[in-house]
């Protein structure tokens, strides 16, 4: 019983640790701008996701930046 107890207190502390991580990362997008423009892209939705999962990593100095070319519709 008092595994069981340990385990759901730890996974607890993970999902915790998970959400301040994530919203750490939508702060450091909002502090980017990432949501000021409208014009969206498939490199934008790619950087401010990345951005997201970075989390805290972007205080020490990371800045990911996602390149992606779609392929273009034929005429």
């Amino acid at each position: 019983m008092a595994t069981r107890r340990a385990s759901a207190t730890r996974s607890r502390a993970i999902s915790i640790i998970l959400v301040i991580w994530l919203l750490i990362g939508l702060a450091a997008a909002v502090q980017r701008n990432y949501f000021e423009s409208s014009r969206t892209s498939c490199a934008k939705v790619g950087t401010v996701v990345v951005t997201i999962i970075a989390g805290p990593l972007n205080y020490v100095g990371a800045n990911p930046k996602i390149d992606c070319n779609a392929p273009q519709p034929s005429r």
